[in-house]
């Protein structure tokens, strides 16, 4: 057993640090190529970096559910794993952030639009949800439905709002004059890392998978920490380093804009890959709750003067810590408020 554990840790090992080093290919393309392109600051970071930081979770999500032999044919292990990275991306990105540049600053913009639209999407999800399981219930078990397409594409029309209204931001904005840069050769390197990111990601998706079985638990709570990880490991390169360039409205706007497109585009593409897939309210929704809390408080934390101190940071960091703690006491049945988990 030692050995197959060893050689699963290092698979998911292995592929964290391919991930890594993709995503910050990716990111350095798609931020040179948005500076190119003359976006704004909170474009850039909310919309461009964050989706470039996120398609890690998106091919997690695609792999988990694809049915065998292209995927794991688990949806759950798809959505414990965005719901695992946006945890991550909210509570230990902001904090890693906040302790390593001592204080992060925030702007009107981040907290009264992406914060309070994050929000929104959360509740979107629940929505899809609850919808699954009133309109397309599975017999004998009241706490699951099933998401269909249609359902599925409530929460990709909400992110093109967002997408529109990011776009407003460009029409007032006054871009400086275009560098002298190779645009092709940027293309390429991201169309590279986008390869890398998905064999990596297929290690982390079969590294979440074995342990479930090695260790007959659930695959969720692999999902909500090992690959959570692994793909959320690019997004906190990227905000960290912004922040201590004193960047910080570009670091959260990273973080709030990664956890939207997850939601919002990342879970969604699941379903409408395979067409209808079970999701069970009773683990979907407490989970969900958990993430709406933590973004309360994080929106609070950001509302005082505008700034995350370092304080601060490390009360997210101790919420996080606990909310996996919480995680694998309810895996190996300590606790129980979560039906089925």
């Amino acid at each position: 057993m030692l050995v197959e554990v060893a050689e699963l840790l290092g698979i998911a090992i292995v592929a964290t640090v391919a991930v890594w080093k993709g995503s910050d290919i990716l990111e350095s393309a798609a931020q040179n190529l948005s500076s190119h392109y003359g976006l704004p600051p909170v474009v850039q970071g909310a919309v461009v970096v964050a989706i470039g930081s996120s398609f890690p979770e998106l091919v997690s999500v695609i792999l988990s559910t694809a049915p065998p032999p292209l995927g794991a044919g688990e949806f759950d292990l798809g959505v414990s794993a965005v719901v695992g990275s946006a945890t991550f991306n909210l509570l230990v990105i902001p904090a890693a952030s906040g302790i390593f540049s001592d204080e992060v600053s925030a702007s009107r913009d981040i907290v009264y639009k992406e914060a309070q639209f994050y929000m929104v999407a959360v509740s979107a999800v629940v929505i899809m949800f609850a919808l699954a399981v009133i309109y397309y219930p599975v017999p004998d078990d009241r706490l699951v439905g099933t998401v269909t397409r249609p359902l599925a594409v409530i929460p990709v029309l909400l992110y093109c709002v967002y997408v529109f209204t990011q776009y407003q931001d460009t029409t007032d904005f006054d871009a400086p004059e275009p560098d002298d840069m190779n645009v092709p050769k940027q293309w390429g390197l991201m169309a590279l890392s986008l390869a890398i990111i998905a064999v990596a990601v297929e290690g982390l998706v079969h590294s979440a998978v074995g342990f479930g079985d090695l260790f007959e638990t659930p695959s969720f709570l692999w999902g909500l920490t090992v690959i959570a990880a692994g793909t959320s490991l690019p997004d906190t390169l990227v905000s960290v380093r912004a922040a201590r360039d004193g960047r910080g409205e570009t670091s959260l706007a990273n973080v709030l804009g990664s956890n939207i497109f997850d939601l919002l585009v990342a879970v969604p593409v699941g379903v409408l890959l395979v067409g209808a897939v079970p999701i069970n309210f009773g683990v979907a929704v407490p989970l969900m709750g958990f993430l709406t809390v933590a973004t309360v408080i994080v929106f609070g934390f950001l509302r005082t003067d505008l700034t995350l101190s370092t304080t601060e940071s490390y009360v997210l960091l101790l919420i996080y810590v606990g909310f996996i703690a919480w995680m694998a006491l309810e895996t190996f049945g300590v606790l129980a408020f979560i039906p089925g988990a």
